[in-house]
């Protein structure tokens, strides 16, 4: 996931913001960022475009999120959603027995931040969803943390059918439900 810098849309009149200055903080990032630029059902899509106040656990103190997208698509009815997207590892989502502290530290404040940012969603008419490495590549990291895409592990009613990748279409299924509990918000 380890990866940093500028991405280049081939599509900058799709972005909503400034295409100049487009940061990916990781590989799956900027996998979200290609397919978002590429893909016809999405019309719009911005990058921490948006600034959310939340309150820290940690501190009690209100901070701001930017939560990694905004997207704008058609589903495959023909409706146009408007969601804010997260991307995050499935560790820092779903608490476990093996959960190290940092990462159970990570999930509170992560908790908080999405509360808020669903909030912020369904007060303005949009939809909020966090996307791991499941719901991106439809199963698991291989050990060498390069991702192989797979049979989506999500099902839903009414997929998108596109010729573009089977990320493609995982990704918008994904978008119309996500099973894990921690990811309804």
């Amino acid at each position: 996931m380890a990866a940093r810098g500028r991405f280049i849309p081939k599509n900058p009149g799709k972005y909503l913001g400034d295409p100049n200055r487009i940061f990916f903080r990781s590989s799956w990032e900027i996998r979200v960022m290609k397919e978002f630029d590429t893909n016809p059902s999405v019309y719009k899509w911005g990058s921490e475009e948006i600034k959310i106040p939340y309150i820290k656990p940690t501190d009690n103190r209100v901070h701001h999120y930017y939560p990694d997208f905004l997207v704008v698509y058609k589903d495959s009815n023909g409706e146009v959603i408007k969601e804010i997207v997260e991307v995050k590892p499935l560790k820092e989502t779903v608490l476990t027995a093996k959960s190290s502290m940092y990462d159970k530290m990570q999930i509170v404040i992560n908790e908080a931040k999405w509360d808020a940012a669903a909030a912020f969603a369904a007060s303005h008419g949009m939809r909020f969803r966090v996307l791991t490495e499941v719901s991106i590549f439809g199963g698991k990291m291989n050990k060498t943390k390069k991702t192989k895409p797979s049979k989506p592990t999500i099902g839903t009613k009414g997929t998108v059918k596109s010729k573009g990748s089977k990320w493609v279409q995982i990704i918008l299924k994904t978008f119309s439900k996500i099973k894990l509990k921690m990811h309804f918000h």
